[in-house]
């Protein structure tokens, strides 16, 4: 089996879930490509005794036909059993093949992709509880793994269930992308050896996703790899977009619409802001449509510093998606050089800026370590004061509020060299700080802190108004 990069949290979970002497319900959500059935399968490869995968937008017919060449596979039998007629009859038959498969190890059962097999009225959540209730949850030996990337419909429909599934779940995993040093990691165990600026670059294009980083091909610079990945035909985040949302959610022309609005505000935007600006009505439909894109990690909601949810700031969190929209859809220029061209412009100034904040806001525990502060009870948040008559507005990505009463106000700038304060952007900082002691009234001390690729040149600007500094390096621990 292949070896698992990473995912040590998660590969914990699921050993002690596997060791215990009771039976075992597993959620593994997150979104696509994240890498859920790979963990899975390569770290429960000795016990999975029956796997079975949805199809997606199949009908319940096609799907029952599916259950019995599953069966078919892991009895192995040279003929597929009759497909049941419905999915009560399923789980009779998944019930007799098992207990052939009872002993004294355990025995894990595989449903991937269960949002997918529960089509309109084919009564397979009723089934499948009425199977872990009266057959699954009596056998200790019994671990039922299910795994879907539509996460909050799994939220929803599995773990916060009232009826038949209820609190059945014994351990969920929401899976996420790889950080910086499981990137850089997964990337040297498939024999690419890139300098951290380019993996970071890498990173910001596409994320910490694991099947678009198997893509990348050893002996490439970060430029030849954007231009094959993303501006060749056959590259494949070309057209990763729509499948990515048509695969996950139900009219997905709407949670595109969020994506694409708030792919045009670096700032972000609250709830409010959103619905109006993607001409939206208020109502729990809209409610169900964030709790999705950010329960499957396309967004991310910030409670900004000294406020209350319903303040929240929601922005962009899916790296790929923020650089489809601003680079891929709709480009005029494809092929070798693409990307080489588009970073000498003012797009990629901005872009870059606002995906390296979006990696650090990541990376708050790496941040926190180089800080010297990981031991600090600390709040991560950000902070805006729009500007008012006769006032001067100030924004802040990210604030460290910590119980030693300090606060670190960081500052982020990706630059491909050692950056520069100069007077004007001197000024800009002294006047933020200004602002958010007057309008917050905070009695703590601010440390302000620079969070850059290569460092900050210590000049007069820099000497006795920087306190901490934080980088690219950093980043990667």
């Amino acid at each position: 089996m292949e070896t698992i990069i990473g995912r040590e949290e998660e590969k914990k979970i699921l050993t002690a879930a596997l060791q215990s002497r009771d039976a075992e319900l597993i959620a593994v959500y997150g979104r696509r490509r994240i890498g859920k059935t790979f963990l899975i399968r390569n770290h429960y490869h000795k016990y999975i005794v029956f796997e079975l995968t949805g199809i997606h937008e199949a009908s319940m017919k096609d799907q029952l036909r599916n259950f019995s060449l599953a069966l078919q596979e892991s009895m192995g039998i040279p003929v597929a059993p009759a497909p049941p007629d419905n999915w009560i009859e399923a789980f009779r038959q998944l019930s007799d093949h098992l207990k052939a498969k009872e002993g004294k190890e355990p025995i894990v059962v595989l449903f991937d992709e269960l949002p997918w097999l529960c089509t309109p009225k084919s009564g397979f959540l009723q089934a499948f509880g009425h199977w872990l209730n009266t057959w699954a949850s009596r056998n200790r030996f019994v671990k039922v793994v299910i795994c879907g990337s539509a996460a909050s419909w799994i939220i929803r429909n599995i773990i916060n269930d009232r009826g038949g599934l209820h609190n059945r779940v014994t351990q969920r995993i929401r899976l996420l992308p790889f950080t910086l040093a499981e990137t850089e990691r997964f990337l040297l165990h498939h024999g690419v050896k890139l300098d951290r600026y380019q993996v970071l670059q890498i990173y910001m294009a596409m994320g910490g996703i694991p099947q678009y980083l198997k893509q990348v091909q050893k002996g490439e610079s970060a430029s030849q790899i954007i231009d094959k990945l993303c501006f060749t035909k056959n590259g494949m985040l070309k057209t990763e977009f729509d499948d990515l949302y048509q695969s996950l959610f139900a009219h997905a022309e709407n949670h595109e619409k969020v994506v694409r609005t708030l792919s045009k505000k670096a700032k972000g935007m609250t709830r409010a802001e959103i619905i109006e600006a993607c001409g939206f009505t208020t109502g729990g439909w809209t409610t169900e449509l964030f709790d999705e894109l950010e329960q499957s990690g396309f967004i991310t909601q910030y409670i900004p510093f000294d406020r209350t949810v319903r303040d929240a700031i929601y922005k962009i969190s899916d790296e790929y998606s923020l650089f489809y929209l601003k680079f891929i859809e709709g480009a005029r220029a494809t092929g070798a050089g693409t990307w080489l061209r588009l970073s000498q412009t003012q797009s990629y100034t901005s872009w870059a800026g606002f995906a390296f904040e979006a990696v650090c806001q990541k990376h708050v525990d790496a941040i926190k370590q180089a800080l010297g502060i990981a031991g600090v009870y600390t709040e991560a948040s950000g902070w805006r004061h729009d500007p008012k008559k006769g006032d001067k507005g100030a924004q802040v990505d990210l604030l460290l509020d910590r119980a030693d009463h300090c606060i670190n106000l960081c500052e982020m700038k990706f630059s491909g060299s050692e950056f520069t304060i100069d007077k004007k952007y001197a000024g800009e900082l002294d006047n933020k700080i200004k602002v958010f002691q007057t309008q917050t009234k905070t009695k703590k001390t601010i440390f302000p802190t620079m969070i850059t690729t290569y460092g900050t040149k210590q000049n007069i600007y820099y000497i006795g108004r920087i306190v901490s500094e934080v980088t690219m390096e950093d980043l990667f621990k």
